[in-house]
């Protein structure tokens, strides 16, 4: 699954090449990368029973005054994933080719930190998340997942931890990806990301799975 993952989402990164200094979100490339040291670890929950399928609607992340409708991403022409659009207001974006949060595996949700000249992004402070914190996902079904954030790590672009993203696990979690660290040298986009690792804590509504 996630040599097939790697395939599809490789090439997209976080400039919109249209718009100078916008922050969309990257989708995983082919190198992995061990955790740098100083990340922000928690020990995970065990988790409760999963959820059936169900596309997420709305992200809430009280601990940086996240509250945001959840689009659909699917594959850019390209074979790399999609980004939320450069809009002002740009919502997040989950990406279809991944479990819908609460179920088993890595759901993943994408937003912008910047979004040209519309200013912040949804995400413009993801950064600041720590172990412990909670996030909330509505599903179009009723039912709601939270999550714990089990960890925030900043990396390198170039080496983009693919498989500790996008890779299997055998419980529902989460994992949101933004930019972060420094600009590029011409201003078009940032040289890290930003991934938030995050843990099911809970659900209400909905069937378990």
């Amino acid at each position: 699954m996630l040599s097939a993952l790697v395939a599809a989402a490789v090439l997209a990164g976080c400039d919109s090449g249209a718009v100078s200094g916008t922050g969309a979100v990257p989708p995983p490339v082919a190198t992995t990368a061990a955790l740098p040291s100083g990340t922000a670890t928690a020990a995970p929950p065990a988790s409760p029973h999963p959820l059936a399928r169900s596309v997420p609607v709305r992200l809430e992340i009280p601990g940086i005054g996240v509250d945001t409708p959840v689009v659909r991403l699917g594959l850019a022409a390209d074979g790399s994933v999609q980004v939320p659009p450069i809009a002002a207001h740009a919502p997040a974006g989950w990406y279809q080719g991944s479990p819908t949060p609460g179920q088993v595996g890595p759901s993943v949700i994408l937003a912008h930190v910047t979004v040209g000249q519309y200013g912040d992004g949804v995400f413009l402070h993801l950064s600041r998340l720590r172990p412990g914190d909670r996030i909330v996902t509505r599903l179009a079904d009723g039912a709601s997942a939270a999550f714990t954030v089990d960890r925030v790590q900043t990396v390198a672009k170039a080496h983009f931890p693919t498989a500790a993203v996008y890779g299997n696990v055998d419980r529902p979690e989460l994992r949101l990806i933004t930019c972060g660290g420094p600009r590029n040298s011409d201003g078009s986009g940032y040289l890290d990301n930003v991934v938030v690792y995050a843990s099911l804590a809970s659900t209400s509504g909905g069937t378990a799975h």
